[in-house]
């Protein structure tokens, strides 16, 4: 029964995976008579941006002038008008640094009669590096990194990356001004909000060097960051441009996709499959092995007393949990929320969790996430594995490639944060 039930929860994940799918996203909502511009131009960044980027191509063609989109390694597409350029991530490189050096100089030699249109999805933080002079980049490499390894938001690094660069935090319109400036955005954050997504390029930024400043000082790693990292956040500085300012009066911002969207199609899936369902909640966030406990108790109440719905049942979340780095072994939060859940259901029978990336890939790994159930622990200790000292050592990856219980999807070209599942026949 765990079988069929595994192969559900991969249906359901599925479906979620096709309503995130950026080029149909992009080809319901563009809507742009090409006609009033002498120029169109296409810049932006992130993993779907590629898709994105074709879908464009298909509803313009010729009339694009040119453009440039920054993209992660094997996140590609063949296009005839608009140039990919594949990046690091999540760790910037040279070659982000190269390509968004490029998209600035396009964004700003358009002109008042010509049209910008920014593409921007997850992972668009990472893909847009230019640093602020004087950092360099292996400075705000080691700033993300610091960042990452704490458990920091994704909502908390952004605000700090805005802080640090020449274009996020709404300096790429300023860049594109007067020009028209239209963005779709394929959202990966958590509620949706504008100026978070890719750290809001095109979008007036609320946030301040003051809250950036607080959050180096919450995770204690201000000592630790790099000098010019430290200066920059303690000598005065022009902020990011903020709501009002004239740079938005051509500016529009438009969202076409989501993971509310994605789970949406989850949860329609899972009923059509004969599923109590039930969706729990979009806004996860939280480190991924007590949210994943947490997921454990919901799945141990409704074996017990049907709250809060009935079996069989599918209960959905959608977000983006965080992992504290304390060991040295290899992994991303999707494999680390089902490993914690694996060993907080190790004696239900009939109960599958499954945490995935909707990109297809989860931290550093060639990996979407796992999938856990019942019997996940008892196969791992036939094996000599100890379920337990593998969470210790953040080494979720090697565990479930030892027990067969990785989900490879490979790229998917989409990115709209996680999905986490549980069903229970």
């Amino acid at each position: 029964m765990a079988a069929s039930l595994r192969r559900q929860a991969l249906r359901i994940f599925k479906a979620a995976l096709k309503a995130a799918d950026p080029y149909q996203a992009v080809l319901r909502h563009l809507r742009i008579d090409p006609e009033p511009y002498r120029n169109i131009f296409v810049i932006g960044a992130g993993k779907a941006s590629a898709q994105m980027a074709r879908a464009v191509e298909r509803l313009l063609g010729a009339r694009i002038t040119g453009g440039l989109v920054n993209i992660k390694d094997g996140h590609g597409a063949k296009l005839r008008h608009i140039e990919i350029h594949e990046c690091g991530h999540p760790v910037p490189d040279a070659r982000g640094v190269a390509g968004a050096r490029r998209i600035a100089q396009i964004a700003s030699q358009a002109g008042p009669d010509d049209l910008v249109i920014c593409l921007i999805s997850g992972g668009a933080s990472a893909l847009l590096p230019l640093p602020a002079p004087p950092i360099t980049l292996a400075e705000k490499q080691k700033t993300t990194q610091l960042l990452l390894n704490c458990g920091a938001s994704i909502h908390e690094i952004n605000c700090v990356r805005k802080h640090i660069s020449q274009i996020k935090g709404g300096q790429m319109a300023r860049l594109v001004y007067p020009a028209t400036l239209v963005t779709l955005i394929l959202s990966d954050v958590i509620g949706d909000d504008l100026d978070v997504i890719g750290s809001g390029p095109t979008v007036p930024d609320r946030s301040t060097f003051a809250d950036a400043r607080a959050i180096f000082e919450k995770y204690t790693i201000w000592k630790k960051l790099p000098s010019a990292v430290r200066k920059r956040f303690t000598s005065p500085l022009d902020e990011t441009p903020k709501p009002g300012d004239q740079i938005f009066a051509k500016t529009r911002n438009i969202i076409v996709g989501s993971n509310a969207l994605a789970v949406d199609a989850a949860a329609l899936e899972a009923r059509r499959l004969g599923f109590h369902t039930q969706v729990l909640t979009t806004f996860l966030e939280g480190e991924a092995r007590e949210v994943a406990r947490v997921h454990a108790a919901i799945a141990r109440e409704i074996r017990t007393s049907g709250r809060p719905v009935r079996a069989p049942a599918c209960v959905i979340s959608g977000g983006e949990p965080t992992v504290t780095i304390r060991g040295t072994g290899l992994g991303g939060r999707n494999q680390e929320f089902a490993l914690a859940a694996a060993l907080e259901i190790a004696d239900l029978r009939e109960v599958v969790i499954l945490s995935a990336g909707t990109d297809g890939t989860d931290g550093p790994t060639d990996t979407a996430g796992a999938i856990a159930d019942g019997t996940t622990i008892e196969r791992a200790q036939a094996l000599g594995l100890s379920a337990a000292a593998f969470l210790a050592n953040n080494d979720s990856y090697h565990f479930f490639g030892a027990t067969g219980d990785l989900i490879k999807t490979g790229p998917t070209g989409t990115n709209v944060a996680d999905i986490q599942l549980i069903l229970i026949n």
